[in-house]
């Protein structure tokens, strides 16, 4: 691509203001923090009751195919998800870790930003304490911002391989 091309489609993106910026750094920040401190329940709250969040693979998204590793469509869904994790299905007991990167707007329509950041993953095993990489990819998501509040309505995981090591337990 043409360096005049990439000046072209960066002059088209929006600017958001300073408060927007820090609304979704704070957003993407508490959405970690609270997944990586087994904090699922509150993790909840930062979603729109009509949130839609999946995790596909790269491979996928890149070819137009289909295959969806793991889809919620609402927040409701997203806490049978916790409650299956918490009281019915049996994982490795795991410490996660998340390091994302930094927000890049997209677009806005009507007070809804489309956002992406890339993310790593790495996993530490409680039984033996080793660490390994556990995930790597983009977050592909909108955020909803009204009243001086952000939360998620979307978030997209286009995870870069399909290769989990082991169960996938708890949100990417």
């Amino acid at each position: 691509m043409s360096a005049a091309l990439q000046n072209e489609i960066a002059a088209a993106r929006p600017r958001p203001s300073a408060e927007v910026r820090h609304l979704v750094s704070d957003l993407f920040a508490e959405y970690t923090h609270r997944i990586d401190a087994n904090e699922l329940e509150q993790w909840l709250d930062l979603f729109t009751a009509d949130a839609d969040y999946r995790i596909v693979l790269r491979e996928n998204v890149e070819q137009g195919l289909p295959g969806i590793i793991m889809w919620c469509d609402s927040r409701n869904m997203l806490r049978d998800r916790v409650e299956s994790y918490r009281h019915v299905n049996e994982y490795n007991l795991h410490w996660d870790r998340h390091v994302i990167g930094p927000a890049r707007f997209l677009a806005n329509a009507g007070g809804t930003w489309t956002v992406e950041a890339s993310y790593i993953l790495a996993q530490t095993a409680q039984e033996n304490g080793e660490t390994r990489l556990f995930s790597v990819g983009l977050y592909r998501c909108e955020v909803r911002i009204e009243d001086g509040a952000a939360l998620f309505s979307r978030v997209e995981v286009v995870a870069d391989t399909g290769l989990v090591p082991t169960l996938l337990a708890t949100p990417i």
